[in-house]
């Protein structure tokens, strides 16, 4: 007889006492009473993972966000037995394994100093309603220890006190604390006592972090399936446990400098005199610009690689034209695929199987643009491969420079999760699963096989690709922006904390929709998030055609030539971005630093949000409110110049700085040379003769950097770039600057233009690599500026 039929509901179950250690080279394997074995990796002498099963056996061992380039080896491993723990060394680290319970407690192997610990640490919670487990960690958290990261999360710098989800989600008019939004990131830094350390937690499951939200004293993290498997990373230093990460999940490869350039985008432009209108505005009012972006309404019936003959008539000349004139083409593809038996994608993917599946067996039905859809399984290689040959007549036929994925949460319409069904079934590269598993990282699959395809069809020029969603490691294949945002103030104060968040996550090329996608800024709003969006590394202005014209000449006349002012700025700075841009690629240096990562000993950083520094020299303060004429902001510690005026400026202060409209605070710091060019209306119209170096007095030791290459293609990975390092040297009434370049990109200016600001001093001689001249005899029209071989290696200036 059956007397009970409900269900043992055992709630939290933790690891028993351990009773084996086994080591395999780099991995040791600690196995408990109960089952649960801790699979303890050794990636690098500062980064150990930590793996945990509760059945004594593994999954596949199968991760889309780590790079199979990621760097693995140590300096040191040793491994001893005490009475009541296990203990790992590397050079940096002491990891204690607790035998009774497996807990971990982290040590710095110089200082002895504890890092981090587990609180209760790894426990689970079976899965009554889908299977396997809910996998959860907690840590302790000391008093006074701060939390930065986590993709896109629209709050406050430091997360300390709050808790978040991580589920991509189509959050249209999103608002400050709305949780989740588009990407997931499970990755953050934390800061105590000056030391920092990263943890990454790698399950594509719907997760959640808690902050210190639920208990004043613990941070925690869980998902709703798959493995408790996470990365500890250790620093100390902020920019280490960054650029640790992006090793460990990639970076992209170089972007063509036109990208970095001002981008015009609307839905939509149509039809095709309506684009040529705007480029044509753009060229007579002089406003730089490199790309217009066609939306939904290029396709035929919204449905993805084609074009509407009628507001289209001839795209391959349209684009050819638009080129002629400095102007890239971007296109909109979304993953829906319209059901129509006379639509050849649609029949294809149906012939080959291309799209998800309900557990069942019947097609993934969904409303999106096109009305009902189909949607491709881009975790199936061969739906990659599929999808990347999709793009040969946009690109390679039709010239079409970009492409930007949209809807890829995956966003379904009019269903109330906004996405796929949970049972719906992933290839998931040879790991079949369920949606619950393969959500978060649809999006970055699709970016991944929309790459692949530009790639192969951009050839010899490089691909450049724009996602809405994505999880760690989708920068290796796309910049990002930030998503639907609106036209208020509150959200270009979220433009500025998600761009600063997102580098901080090792995903630096992103950007705003400037001026805001819904609703309609006022001149002065549009003008301020202008002034912010030039020193975001993505740099486009979108809107929503429902909510009226939002182009720079929209406004009065004072607004354009105030855009005109900053995007110029932005055109001049390109030599010091695409430098900003090569230090990320190659050493994963976050290109927007907030200032808790650029000076993270000075506490007064650690709740900073709206001052950051662009690239590794410019202070940057947006103004944020109506009708302000300046505003109070943090200088970090150290001399700055204002860059308007020159002023010199002694930080580790807060202070009062004026910014009139056509103005924001800049501050350049002291002893940096900053390179630039000439306006050009786009990148390319000008062959540069000359490149400027502004160059910033400091009474001690600088270092500067300007990378250059031919600005497309691959030459500079055989060695075809140019990488000048400078040294200045300061003192009381001489200042110094040697020159090393490596490389063997020859550039097309012979000369640089130095400008000399902030000398304390009289100047009176110049020695040129050892040759003497009064400096009276180089300056030009007068002023502090001298011009000069760019093959020096040593230039002297000296006062009286």
């Amino acid at each position: 007889m059956i007397i009970n039929t409900e269900i043992d509901r055992k709630g939290d179950q933790f690891p028993s006492k351990i009773v084996a250690c086994k080591k395999d080279v780099d991995t040791f394997y600690f196995t408990t009473d109960n089952n649960v074995v801790l699979q303890l990796t050794v990636y690098r002498d500062s980064i150990l993972r930590f793996r945990f099963t509760t059945k004594s056996i593994f999954e596949n061992d199968f991760s889309y966000a780590i790079d199979e380039n990621a760097s693995r080896g140590y300096n040191h491993l040793s491994t001893k037995e005490f009475d009541d723990y296990y203990e790992v060394t590397t050079s940096k680290l002491i990891c204690h394994i607790h035998k009774v319970d497996l807990r971990v407690a982290i040590f710095d192997a110089v200082d002895g100093s504890l890092i981090s610990e587990d609180e209760s640490g790894f426990h689970w919670e079976e899965n009554y309603d889908y299977g396997g487990d809910i996998v959860k960690m907690s840590k302790a958290a000391p008093s006074g220890e701060s939390y930065y990261g986590m993709g896109d999360k629209p709050v406050q710098s430091n997360l300390r006190g709050k808790r978040f989800e991580n589920w991509a989600t189509d959050s249209y008019a999103f608002e400050r604390h709305t949780d989740p939004i588009y990407k997931t990131i499970p990755f953050y830094t934390a800061l105590h006592e000056r030391k920092a350390y990263g943890i990454f937690f790698d399950n594509s499951f719907r997760s959640f972090f808690d902050f210190c939200h639920e208990q004043r004293h613990i941070t925690s993290f869980w998902a709703q399936g798959g493995e408790m498997n996470y990365y500890f990373i250790y620093g100390p230093k902020m920019i280490d446990v960054v650029a640790s990460y992006s090793d460990l999940t990639g970076t992209p490869e170089l972007p063509p400098l036109w990208t970095l350039g001002f981008h015009q985008c609307k839905w939509s432009y149509y039809p095709e005199s309506k684009v040529k209108e705007v480029a044509h505005k753009f060229r007579e009012l002089q406003i730089p610009c490199d790309a217009i972006y066609l939306d939904i309404d290029y396709m035929e019936g919204f449905r993805c690689f084609t074009w509407n003959k009628e507001y289209f008539p001839n795209p391959k000349k349209m684009v050819q034209e638009l080129l002629d004139d400095g102007f890239k083409t971007f296109a909109i593809i979304d993953p829906g695929i319209k059901i129509d038996e006379d639509y050849s994608v649609y029949k294809e993917g149906i012939e080959n199987d291309y799209f998800c599946k309900r557990a069942d067996g019947p097609y993934m039905k969904g409303k999106v643009w096109p009305g009902e859809c189909y949607f491709p399984d881009y975790t199936n290689p061969k739906v990659r491969k599929w999808w990347s040959g999709l793009f040969k007549e946009l690109i390679d036929e039709i010239g079409v420079k970009g492409v930007w994925n949209d809807m890829n949460e995956p966003a379904v319409m009019e269903v109330p999760n906004k996405t796929f069904p949970d049972d719906v079934r992933h290839d998931y590269d040879g790991n079949p699963c369920s949606h619950r598993k393969a959500h978060n990282i649809y999006g970055m699959q699709m970016a991944k096989a929309t790459y692949e395809g530009l790639k192969k069809y951009s050839y010899p020029d490089r691909p450049f690709v724009i996602t809405r969603s994505a999880y760690s490691g989708t920068q290796r294949y796309s910049s990002t922006w930030t998503g639907d945002n609106i036209a208020t103030w509150d959200h270009l104060w979220i433009a500025n904390i998600q761009a600063q968040r997102m580098s901080l996550s090792g995903y630096s090329f992103v950007g705003s929709d400037i001026g805001g996608f819904a609703e309609q800024p006022t001149g002065e709003l549009y003008t301020r998030w202008i002034q912010l969006g030039v020193f975001h590394p993505f740099c486009r202005a979108h809107s929503s055609g429902d909510h009226g014209e939002q182009e720079p000449w929209s406004f009065d006349e004072d607004v354009i030539d105030i855009v005109r002012k900053f995007i110029e700025l932005r055109y001049t700075l390109l030599p010091y971005i695409y430098t900003a841009f090569w230090r990320y690629i190659n050493e994963g240096m976050p290109i927007v630093k907030s200032l808790v990562l650029f000076d993270q000993n000075d506490q007064q950083t650690y709740d900073r949000n709206d001052e950051f520094v662009f690239g590794e020299k410019i202070l940057v303060c947006p103004v944020m409110e109506p009708n302000a004429q300046g505003r109070r902001m943090y200088i970090p510690v150290g001399n700055w110049y204002n860059f308007w005026t020159d002023e010199f400026v002694k930080g580790g202060k807060e202070m009062r700085v004026e910014a009139d409209i056509d103005s924001m605070p800049i501050f350049i710091k002291e002893g940096a040379i900053i390179p630039k060019y000439p306006v050009q209306q786009y990148v390319g119209e000008k062959e540069i003769d000359e490149m400027t170096l502004d160059v910033y007095y400091k009474k001690g030791k600088e270092k500067s950097e300007l990378y250059e290459d031919a600005n497309e293609g691959y030459d500079y990975k055989k060695g075809r770039f140019s990488l000048r390092n400078f040294s200045l040297v300061g003192k009381s009434n001489k200042l110094s600057i040697q020159q090393h370049k490596l490389g063997k990109f020859i550039t097309t200016y012979e000369t640089f233009k130095i400008k000399l600001h902030g000398f304390p001093f009289k100047i009176r001689k110049i020695y040129i690599d050892n040759e003497e001249f009064l400096f009276e005899d180089l300056k030009v029209n007068g002023d502090n500026v001298i011009v000069i071989t760019k093959e020096f290696t040593n230039l002297n200036i000296v006062g009286e």
